[in-house]
């Protein structure tokens, strides 16, 4: 594992250890992936290859007792996720290409979701993408390359079930991600 990628995990398995608050860490957190970006880091390139049918989730790293995992995540151009929320934290960094973010207001009843803004996220910007209290978004890739990410999540994001919305009605589906292979 190349040094910079070693270091950021130290780096966050020591605020994961420090706090419970997830917003102090997700602020911390947001911090260190600035930094690894900024510093040049490059993902290997098995990890930041799209699928043609949707995108994947390649695992770099999953902590000890799943407490928080790091991920790359490959969209190709135009796929676009369902509206979904992850019931953790999560940091997102942009490491190659653009992603527009659409967000709604987390449903308290049921019926149509709120749209909450948009924003583009190109390369080397860092999001705070959830926490519990804010966790409803849908993510397409635009421009002309593959979107690639780096997404540190509270949780094993690949194993915990969670929620996938219709905008138009507020009906909740629950999912699990999975994880895909290099």
């Amino acid at each position: 594992m190349e040094p910079a990628l070693r270091t950021f995990i130290n780096d966050v398995d020591r605020v994961v250890g420090a706090t419970d608050d997830e917003h102090k860490i997700t602020e911390h957190v947001a911090e260190l992936l600035t930094a690894l970006l900024a510093g040049g880091y490059r993902l290997p390139p098995e990890v930041t290859r799209p699928s043609a049918e949707h995108h994947v989730n390649y695992p770099l790293h999953i902590a000890p007792g799943d407490r928080w995992c790091l991920a790359a995540v490959v969209w190709n151009v135009g796929q676009r996720t369902p509206v979904h929320g992850h019931d953790t934290w999560g940091v997102v960094g942009i490491h190659s290409g653009a992603e527009r973010e659409f967000r709604y207001a987390k449903p308290e009843t049921t019926g149509p979701l709120t749209p909450a803004g948009e924003h583009v996220w190109e390369r080397g910007q860092v999001t705070v993408c959830c926490t519990t209290d804010d966790d409803v978004h849908a993510v397409a890739a635009v421009g002309d390359v593959p979107t690639v990410g780096i997404h540190v999540y509270g949780a094993n994001i690949g194993t915990i079930e969670r929620r996938s919305y219709d905008p138009a009605t507020g009906a909740v589906r629950r999912f699990v991600s999975g994880w895909d292979t290099p």
